[in-house]
């Protein structure tokens, strides 16, 4: 018994300093991606829909010891998604986990506007040539307290569509 013991002590000292150890990918400092880090915390607002109003609400929560920032819109309803924003060397990243069953990946452009963010279709999974999915994002930072995001959706046929949330950080 002490054998084992001592045998599952010195394995989880072992795989201890191995993590302490590990190296991490170089991550190229981002200028969009720190603007995004701002959003961590929660905040409420409205998405237009068919010219109406709803209520709507998002979460932002840096994860990953630091390298991902993870976005819930709708958490813990029905329609429910998630993206997750990480750096790929020097391209700023985002996979959308879409209530349409499929995973499109965007990759950030150059706006030339320092609080506005915009993600353009990469690629993605679970899109087959008659699915709709997203297209594009667009963040726009008015402040500390107040950001809107553009979700444009690509229908099968082509035809775009834009939900516009307007959020305000919950205090």
């Amino acid at each position: 018994m002490k054998t084992s013991l001592a045998l599952i002590l010195v394995f989880l000292l072992s795989a201890t300093l191995a993590l302490a150890d590990e190296h991490k990918s170089a991550i190229e400092p981002n200028a969009s991606f720190d603007k995004l880090k701002t959003l961590q915390g929660s905040w409420v607002g409205t998405t237009a829909e068919s010219g109406k109003e709803y209520p709507a609400s998002t979460r932002w929560m840096m994860i990953s010891d630091g390298s991902a920032l993870m976005a819930w819109i709708g958490e813990g309803t029905p329609y429910e998604m998630v993206t997750v924003f990480h750096m790929d060397g020097k391209d700023l990243m985002a996979t959308h986990y879409c209530a349409a069953y499929n995973q499109p990946r965007f990759v950030a452009v150059d706006t030339g506007d320092p609080n506005r963010v915009l993600f353009k279709f990469k690629d993605g999974t679970n899109i087959g040539p008659h699915h709709g999915h997203m297209q594009e994002l667009a963040i726009v930072f008015d402040g500390p307290d107040h950001h809107t995001e553009d979700w444009t959706y690509m229908e099968a046929d082509g035809k775009l569509s834009t939900g516009h949330f307007d959020f305000k950080r919950k205090k």
